[in-house]
């Protein structure tokens, strides 16, 4: 069973969800249709305009999957099992926590899964 987790995580997470929210507003209006109307537009502005587009919307999806590990984590946290490796079901380092509130893994299981 984890450890009852201080009020201060749960209020991180929630921040940090909220903040991640704001900046998935914002980037859908960067990864808006480009409009591509050789009248008002040279060719190289629309290059550049479908490659902004491009980054905006490959931001977008890094900060939808971001949402998606926090939430994972609130429901962990509000399930009692926070800081439970979701892999081995051993502790989750405390530092790990520090550094990425939403980790799932401990340092062996995150070690074990980046190998190639």
């Amino acid at each position: 069973m984890a450890k009852q987790q201080p009020v201060s995580t749960e209020r991180r997470l929630r921040d940090e969800l909220r903040n991640i929210d704001d900046a998935i507003a914002e980037s859908g209006q960067s990864a808006a249709i480009v409009e591509l109307d050789q009248s008002s537009v040279g060719r190289v502005s629309r290059i550049d305009a479908l490659q902004q587009q491009a980054i905006a919307q490959a931001a977008g999806e890094r900060l939808k999957l971001r949402q998606r590990k926090l939430e994972a984590a609130l429901a962990r946290l509000q399930a009692g099992s926070y800081s439970i490796c979701c892999d081995c079901g051993g502790e989750v380092e405390r530092r790990r926590l520090d550094a990425d509130p939403a980790t799932p893994f401990c340092n062996e299981c995150a070690a074990e899964r980046e190998k190639p």
